[in-house]
């Protein structure tokens, strides 16, 4: 260490000017609170949007294309699609579809407890509003962090879209067999027939699919489907008559 000749004392090293690190932390909660305001102004946008035009392509059926298996899909409004499909929806997916507010907190609380007693994963609990966030915004592995991103679309698509929208836009993206997106051409496809002409039964077959598309056919129904589906014809009178008013209730923000 050199000394000073004037007091005999030692001379403090020299030390090279460091960022802050006050800096670096400020500089990095900027850039998170951006990134984090930018997705929140995008993600509102598109929810909006999807509210007014459908919805282009989902990755759930990019990943089709991707697969092989091709893609029929035939955007159709929920007035021409037979109201027996509608009720079948709800009483094969969301009983409380009409009630809840995206989320039906007593089945995720018995979906809970199931996993929580040996199951590996959480399941059950996910409703009509739910399945619609996921299948138009995200992505088709099951992860906590798409689980977080499911429940933030959820309350956006219940806040900006009628319950009406929500079901027509659920029943025109919906998976109902590999490649099959969509009730219309679930139908053309399975039954040779449009949405709106689709019979109770035929409308419960494609209800009971919805679980599991690509392991249960409704235009070649195995024993299990043929019961559900018939379970679901008999629940589906329970259900009141949706129709074109599907849960008429409040209108969606800015309309």
């Amino acid at each position: 260490m050199e000394t000073d000749p004037l007091t005999l004392e030692p001379r403090p090293a020299p030390t090279e000017p460091a960022r802050p690190r006050r800096s670096l932390l400020r500089r990095l909660f900027r850039w998170i609170f951006r990134a984090a305001a930018s997705f929140a102004i995008l993600s509102v946008a598109l929810v909006m949007l999807y509210g007014i035009v459908p919805p282009p392509i989902t990755v759930f059926m990019i990943n089709s294309v991707l697969a092989g298996e091709g893609l029929d899909r035939r955007w159709r409004s929920i007035d021409a699609m037979s109201p027996d499909l509608v009720r079948a929806a709800i009483a094969a997916e969301d009983a409380r579809f009409c009630l809840h507010g995206g989320f039906d907190w007593a089945s995720i609380r018995k979906a809970w407890d199931r996993m929580q007693s040996g199951g590996r994963q959480l399941r059950g609990g996910s409703t009509i509003s739910m399945q619609t966030a996921k299948n138009v915004f995200l992505w088709p592995a099951r992860s906590w962090t798409r689980k977080g991103f499911e429940a933030y679309f959820t309350v956006l698509i219940e806040l900006f879209w009628t319950k009406r929208r929500i079901m027509e836009v659920y029943l025109n993206v919906a998976e109902f067999g590999p490649g099959v997106f969509g009730a219309e051409a679930a139908s053309q496809d399975f039954f040779g027939k449009p949405a709106s002409e689709l019979t109770r039964r035929e409308a419960a077959l494609l209800a009971a699919v919805l679980p599991n598309p690509r392991e249960w056919s409704a235009a070649k129904p195995g024993p299990y489907v043929r019961e559900r589906a018939g379970m679901l014809q008999r629940r589906l009178l329970d259900v009141p008559e949706a129709g074109a008013a599907v849960c008429p209730a409040k209108p969606a923000a800015g309309g």
